[in-house]
């Protein structure tokens, strides 16, 4: 159990901080507000396309089989972003690793809740979500090496990281076989309170995340913070988040659910009022981090309302996690596109 808690938090952090790792290279890849959000959004609209499929083939082939599948996506567009030389090729390699995105994350969760005890479950998916917040705040800091030291030396060499996870993922014993799902069965799990509220959740969380990742780093370049300066706050608010996230978890275990979402919703609310007056940096700069916090205060509630969801309307955790990747798509496409559009005609 150990072993694939540790497999699941490297997997869902890497694959996070590559997607992250875009930030401080917007304001040097994408010259306007709009092509920025299409940028951020591309990865999005990718885990949209292998969102479901990705759950299918936790399901139908195996949870490892499937982590296997998204990190050979993962590879490929890593390399693909170390050497585009132009918008529409970055743009080709963002979608495939969206779509390798989806394959890992449904089979990565859907092989940890097959080994977790139940009354843990809130804390592991918690831990596990400390690392892939981590992964999304380390991201930057991975951009802004790539700006320093090159863009394909730092990225050929994280294409080279899909290799050495995927060995390591052949090491661990797949999970059980689930039962196939039928139409009927994820019909009724779309139905089930509790299952909706956490797809509801993870579509608020990713549209506020996207929103940030696409105008803060915007906004910072216009008064002269530089690849570097922006790499560093994220990195600062990697620390905040990856702590939070277990302490959520715990206590959702021990007092439910309602009281972490409650005030991460007023928590998101406050935040993002305050960071559209677009403050100078001095102000601006830690509303970034704790905006960042309580957005991500979001994602633990609705990973385990999806799970409890999935598991009283009797839906497949693999299949469960694939229709959740394709909620957090959704914000995650319509949050940084919509953003980028608005603020470049406002």
């Amino acid at each position: 159990m150990r072993r694939l808690f540790l497999l699941v938090c490297v997997l869902v952090a890497v694959d996070t901080m590559l997607y992250a790792a875009l930030t401080p290279l917007l304001p040097h890849l994408a010259h306007s507000k709009g092509r920025a959000g299409i940028l951020v959004a591309a990865y999005a609209a990718g885990a949209l396309i292998g969102g479901l499929p990705g759950g299918w083939a936790s399901v139908r082939i195996g949870a490892r089989n499937a982590v296997l599948l998204g990190l050979a996506g993962m590879g490929l567009a890593s390399l693909g972003f170390a050497f585009a030389d132009s918008f529409s090729s970055l743009f080709a390699a963002r979608l495939v690793q969206g779509i390798g995105s989806g394959f890992t994350w449904a089979g990565a969760f859907a092989w940890l809740l097959a080994a977790a005890p139940r009354d843990r479950r809130g804390q592991l998916i918690g831990s596990a979500m400390g690392a892939a917040v981590f992964g999304a705040l380390f991201g930057p800091a991975v951009g802004a090496a790539a700006a320093l030291a090159g863009r394909e030396a730092v990225f050929a060499a994280l294409a080279s990281l899909s290799v050495v996870l995927g060995v390591w993922t052949l090491r661990i014993a797949e999970a059980p076989e689930e039962e196939q799902p039928s139409a009927a069965v994820v019909a009724g799990a779309l139905r089930n309170r509790l299952f909706s509220a956490g797809l509801a959740l993870m579509s608020l969380a990713s549209l506020l995340f996207g929103v940030l990742g696409t105008l803060a780093p915007l906004h910072l370049s216009r008064a002269g913070w530089g690849a570097a300066a922006i790499g560093g706050l994220w990195l600062v608010g990697a620390a905040l988040e990856t702590a939070e996230s277990p302490l959520i978890g715990r206590l959702s275990d021990r007092r439910g659910l309602l009281l972490p979402v409650r005030a991460a919703l007023v928590a998101s609310a406050v935040f993002a009022g305050l960071l559209a007056f677009g403050p100078r940096p001095l102000f601006y700069a830690p509303l970034v981090v704790i905006g960042g916090a309580a957005f991500g205060a979001l994602f633990t509630p609705a990973f385990v309302l999806i799970a409890d969801g999935a598991e009283e309307a009797r839906l497949a955790q693999g299949m469960a996690f694939g229709v959740m990747n394709a909620a957090w798509a959704l914000g995650a496409v319509v949050g940084p596109a919509a953003a980028g559009a608005i603020a470049g005609a406002t």
